[in-house]
């Protein structure tokens, strides 16, 4: 991996987004980067140039996701490393989020980034190299959070997916990686960019009072610095033996501990009734 690799980067606008394709940009690689809005991308980055492609698309739409991957393997010749970033929260409990609230967040955090493996992976296949970055949440790992049911269950799909993903893709040298970020501090828990049901009941406590947090104590606060985070993500691209999973931020870490020993002890209360599933071997 070295200067000369195409980057394709999506929900470049803002946060870690933004963030690593100014970094990239700044460290001479090829960019292409992708928005809603392309004006967006040209007022915080720039204008097109020798480095950089900005990209209006619609991640949701497959023939937009292709014109994009088109034009960045016409402009740039290939692609080498894919960040399916683009995402946003949504808050509300099961009972509270409509049958159209949540299939709006899975269209854009998992299909929108199903759409864009779909594209990549003919070129990524005939070049026999290739790193795809599909960004989770730490929410993907552990969903022990009130009103985020959605959202960690679209998180989720993006874990499974890329587990999935690198075991078809190792045979043709691609590599995938599941990233996992705690609480980093960008714009991510601001009303702008977090849904909320339009349906509220109040008789959901816990949840109402874990929005609270998040945008009066969380937001602002998150102990994750962005610009570490994107440092970690190309200092992965540039290794040779990649880890499937990476978390990032030492909330992550902590939060990912808790599981893993929560999983544990479950499964270790249970594993007589466990084992007493399978056929009797006895004669």
């Amino acid at each position: 991996m070295n200067a000369a690799n195409v980057w394709f980067v999506t929900g470049a606008s803002q946060g870690l987004g933004l963030l690593l394709t100014q970094k990239l940009i700044q460290e001479g690689y090829r960019v292409a980067a992708t928005s809603r809005k392309l004006e967006t991308l040209v007022k915080e980055i720039g204008p097109a140039s020798d480095q950089f492609l900005p990209l209006q698309v619609s991640l949701t739409e497959p023939a937009s996701v292709q014109q994009a991957v088109a034009q960045t393997i016409a402009t740039f010749g290939r692609i080498d490393v894919v960040v399916n970033n683009a995402g946003y929260g949504q808050f509300g409990t099961l009972e509270e989020l409509s049958d159209e609230e949540a299939r709006k967040n899975f269209d854009i955090n998992v299909f929108g980034s199903l759409n864009v493996i779909r594209e990549v992976m003919p070129h990524l296949r005939n070049q026999q190299s290739g790193h795809i970055f599909n960004i989770a949440s730490i929410g993907g790992y552990t969903a022990n959070f009130a009103g985020w049911g959605i959202y960690c269950a679209t998180k989720f799909a993006v874990a499974g997916f890329t587990e999935s993903l690198a075991a078809e893709a190792k045979s043709f040298g691609i590599h995938a990686t599941v990233v996992y970020p705690g609480y980093f501090r960008t714009n991510f828990l601001t009303q702008e960019s977090m849904a909320t049901p339009a349906r509220r009941i109040e008789a959901y406590a816990e949840a109402q009072a874990s929005l609270s947090a998040h945008r009066e104590d969380i937001n602002g606060n998150q102990p994750g610095d962005p610009a570490k985070a994107v440092a970690a993500l190309i200092t992965v691209a540039t290794t040779p033996n990649p880890p499937l999973h990476l978390f990032l931020g030492s909330d992550a870490y902590g939060m990912m501990q808790e599981k893993m020993a929560a999983v544990q002890v479950d499964v270790e209360a249970w594993k007589d009734l466990t084992l007493s599933t399978d056929f009797s071997t006895e004669v």
